[in-house]
């Protein structure tokens, strides 16, 4: 799967700028990734989202426990990767029907997210259980919510491309041409929205999400980290 965002909807993360500029690498423009993966999957499924942001995904080589889905609501977009074990009860619980599948419960429960004010981010994501990696756009918000569940089951990689756009997609290699080094697998357990503006753990919010330098012989130019929480010393008397 693919989305990419334009730098007018998302702000390129620091640390994958750092780490594009501490290896100088080639890159490619935005429109130059997407055309090769269409090229190369003729079978894709591809939607243009106003000037902003573009999501594509194909059936080829997917894994029967990694289904790939693309459902658009309320001008609501998502790509979802994988499965939800509990899927049932958040049906229930968003009053869907048993039809709906991963990408409109997605939908259902960032509308609450954004409707419900304030609704914790991390409790949307923090609910789900299984296999899974997803992109959401809110056209109407120009809001870009992007998520991978706690073991990384469903890889997700990000990067920046040549014309400053953000990427993600479930391939590095895909994005390696086009990204260069300011390319990073998406943190395990972690969500990233534009409208709160930074990397945050749905496990442990509290604890900040770090970059660590990858080494020359890496793919990708960074690995993010959730920090340990802090342990103080209890003084005895």
């Amino acid at each position: 799967m693919l989305g990419v965002f334009s730098s007018a909807v998302v702000t390129p993360p620091d640390e994958l700028v750092a780490a594009g500029s501490r290896t100088p690498s080639p890159k490619t423009t935005a429109a130059n990734l997407i055309g090769r993966y269409l090229a190369n999957h003729s079978d894709a499924v591809s939607v243009r989202i106003g000037s902003g942001g573009h999501l594509a995904y194909t059936h080829e080589g997917e894994s029967i426990l990694k289904p790939r889905s693309l459902a658009v609501k309320d001008e609501i977009f998502c790509l979802f990767e994988g499965t939800l074990d509990n899927l049932g009860s958040l049906r229930q619980q968003y009053g869907l029907s048993k039809t709906a599948n991963e990408a409109i419960l997605m939908i259902e429960a960032y509308k609450a997210l954004r409707d419900r004010a304030p609704y914790p981010a991390s409790h949307v994501v923090g609910h789900l259980s299984g296999s899974f990696a997803f992109v959401l756009f809110d056209k109407s918000t120009s809001t870009l919510f992007v998520a991978s569940d706690q073991y990384g089951k469903v890889q997700l990689f990000w990067g920046i491309t040549a014309d400053g756009s953000v990427a993600f997609a479930d391939d590095a290699e895909l994005l390696k041409g086009a990204c260069g080094k300011s390319l990073a697998p998406f943190p395990e357990g972690c969500f990233f929205s534009t409208a709160l503006g930074e990397l945050i753990s749905y496990e442990n919010p509290k604890n900040k999400v770090t970059a660590v330098p990858a080494g020359e012989e890496e793919i990708c130019g960074a690995t993010f980290k959730v920090e340990a929480a802090p342990v103080f010393a209890t003084r005895t008397h």
